[in-house]
Parts: C-alpha cells; sequence; structure tokens
C-alpha cells in the first residue's frame, strides 16, 4: 500500500474524543456529547446513546478514582461500524457480563445491555493503570 493510500484510509475515519468528570453529571454529558456528535456526522445509531450511558456509568460508578476523569472516544469507520470506547482510571477492575447472569448486584448488568446491542464488546488495558471498554455497533440499517 502507498502511502498516499493509506492517508486516504485513515482520513476517511472520523474520530470524536473527549474528557469528562466522573461524576454523574459527566456520564449524562457523554449521552448527550454522543447524541450531538453522531448528528453532526450524520448518521444515526439507534442504540448507540444507550451503550455510552451504560458505559459512562460504569466508569463512574466501578471505575472512578477521586480527582482522575473518565475519557470517550467515538470512532466512526468507513463501513458506517461505530465503535465506543470509555476509559477509566480502575484498570484492576475488569467488567465481565457473567457476574449479571449469577445476580451480582454490584456489576454486570449494563454490559448485558451493551453485549446485547453491540456486534462485539471487550477491556482493553490502557496506561497509566487504567483501562478501555469498548464496544462496536454495526451500521444502523435504518439510515435516513
Amino acid at each position: 500500500m502507498s502511502p498516499n493510500s493509506l492517508s486516504q484510509v485513515t482520513s476517511s475515519l472520523r474520530h470524536f474524543t473527549v474528557q469528562l468528570s466522573a461524576t454523574r453529571r459527566g456520564a449524562r454529558l457523554a449521552r448527550l456529547l454522543t447524541e450531538r456528535q453522531l448528528a453532526d456526522w450524520e448518521v444515526r445509531f439507534e442504540v448507540a446513546e444507550q451503550v455510552v450511558a451504560e458505559l459512562a456509568a460504569n466508569a463512574v460508578l466501578h471505575g472512578r478514582v477521586p480527582g482522575r476523569d473518565f475519557r470517550l472516544r467515538l470512532t466512526l469507520h468507513t463501513d458506517g461500524a461505530l465503535r465506543i470506547e470509555v476509559t477509566d482510571a480502575r484498570g484492576d477492575r475488569i467488567p465481565q457480563v457473567r457476574d449479571a447472569v449469577s445476580g451480582d448486584a454490584e456489576s454486570g448488568r449494563g454490559l448485558l445491555i451493551v453485549a446485547a446491542y453491540a456486534e462485539r464488546w471487550g477491556v482493553d488495558e490502557a496506561p497509566a493503570d487504567c483501562k478501555t471498554v469498548w464496544a462496536e455497533l454495526p451500521p444502523d440499517r435504518g439510515k435516513s
């Protein structure tokens, strides 16, 4: 692949990243900013705001470290798929869907929603003892 074609591929991706306070207000703002960004990109994802709300709420409830924020990143791929990433400050607390199935009230229920809507989801280590929980949504076939 020539350098020109590589720059064409990467420039067609769309990215949005924002740092937010690890508070309930920050989690609400993440959902609202997602809605606004998708509108600016002129794409529809029926469930993106719900997935962001769940991941941001988890970052606030289970990933909060006093004085540290969480980060929301949206990536719109050339095929129309959307990747949502939420990075929080608690790399030692890895979420698992099985907690919700077993009835653990502390964690997992929101991830059942994420797992139901996402084509794939997972957790990656991030620098500074952080973690990134991500979900990939397929293109919304009901685009207007």
